[in-house]
């Protein structure tokens, strides 16, 4: 009895410091958000040059993507998470001094910050994972929701700083000191990333090669499954307002509110996810949600009025709230290859986010962004012919 109630104290620990990861790394993303259009005008940039800039970003992510893996296997996602959290702060630091001095400065940060999101990203959720399994719940998603908290409170102590007039520096030094000191601290209380016993059980055999991963039918799928997920969020988040203001003819506030609904209806879903997957499984879940996006889209897609395209942004962000963290969930059912298929299924995934934005560019000037978003039906159209891949490795587990 007594070593059981040490394990629940442990499981509620860790499952309070993922959280904090979570938190804190949503938190660090906004942070600099908030900031961007003065690091825009202190560097002088254009648009063109300030998207290359932010693509440094998009490039230390899809280095440290492929290698977290090796990463997380090698060193466990605490001392992981540790590190990227001071590999964050330092970048942070970079931005914060190096936009008075020039452009290099702020893009070798920016690919710091990049690099120590992506690995950061991984190793938060092999251990969402972890305790996902260690608890019998569907909480995946839940974490996922607090990251979305997280860019919540960057954005809120933005706007504060800006309108106390507090500078670029000091914002951006002082919250990632203070985000890492909080990171630091609660990834502490992570349990390990595999049982100890079985690990260093020689009958185990050799640890698995990380790269087999990238070469699973299984790990690809889910990875595929994500991406299209991602593709629906990620285009959701960077066009839904653009697509209001242009298209539906409506005021630059209908389309930041259509937005935020957008954003709202997402973490809704993703915070009461858990009870339907536990009740109903993976796949049955996924598949509604799946369906009720692509109502959303079609919505969004072929209304002509203001009031549809807020239904359709609604349901279009509560259809697409539960793909990405389950994937991940179905990633990680084998703890001891958990790091390595998380880092596979992100690094496919994570495609979505780099691939997005450009082809519906492209289709907008072809189109009008609001019909090139038919490309984001396709996909959720393949997440459903792929559904079935995300069920439980465990044919006893539902969830």
């Amino acid at each position: 009895m007594a070593g059981t109630v040490h394990d629940d104290t442990r499981v509620r620990a860790a499952t309070r410091a993922v959280y904090v990861a979570f938190i804190g790394s949503g938190w660090a993303m906004s942070s600099w958000a908030t900031r961007i259009p003065q690091v825009r005008d202190g560097l002088d940039l254009t648009p063109s040059r300030l998207g290359l800039v932010l693509l440094a970003i998009a490039c230390g992510s899809i280095v440290a993507l492929p290698l977290a893996g090796t990463i997380v296997t090698r060193f466990g996602s605490r001392l992981t998470i540790t590190a990227m959290a001071v590999v964050l702060c330092v970048s942070m630091t970079g931005i914060a001094l190096g936009y008075h001095l020039g452009v290099v400065p702020v893009v070798i940060s920016l690919f710091g910050f990049g690099f120590a999101q992506g690995a950061w990203d991984v190793a938060m959720n092999v251990q969402g994972a972890v305790v996902e399994q260690k608890i019998g719940r569907s909480i995946m998603s839940r974490f996922h929701a607090g990251f979305s908290v997280g860019t919540v409170a960057g954005a809120l102590t933005g706007t504060a700083t800006l309108a106390l007039d507090i500078s670029v520096t000091a914002h951006l030094i002082f919250f990632g000191l203070v985000i890492a000191a909080c990171v630091i601290a609660a990834v502490r209380g992570f349990v390990p990333d595999t049982d100890p016993v079985s690990a260093a059980d020689p009958a185990a055999g050799p640890k698995p090669s990380v790269l087999a991963a990238w070469i699973e039918p299984r790990t690809l799928l889910v990875g595929l499954f994500v991406l299209a997920f991602a593709f629906a969020e990620g285009t959701g988040v960077d066009w839904i307002a653009v697509a209001v203001i242009d298209d539906y003819g409506a005021a630059v506030t209908s389309g930041t509110l259509t937005y935020a609904i957008f954003l709202a209806a997402m973490t809704v879903g993703r915070w009461f996810g858990p009870g339907l997957l536990d009740r109903y499984g993976r796949v049955p879940v996924v598949r509604v949600l799946a369906l009720i996006a692509l109502a959303g889209l079609a919505l969004f897609v072929f209304g002509t009025a203001l009031p549809i395209a807020v239904a359709g942004a609604l349901l279009w962000g509560l259809g697409t709230s539960l793909g990405f963290p389950v994937g991940m969930s179905a990633a990680s059912d084998d703890p001891a290859r958990a790091a390595a298929r998380v880092s596979v299924v992100a690094s496919v995934g994570y495609c979505a986010f780099l691939g997005g934005p450009p082809l519906i560019g492209f289709l907008g000037d072809h189109i009008t962004v609001q019909k090139g978003l038919i490309a984001v039906a396709a996909l959720l159209a393949v997440s459903l012919m792929v559904a079935s891949v995300i069920r439980p490795l465990d044919p006893t587990r539902k969830n």
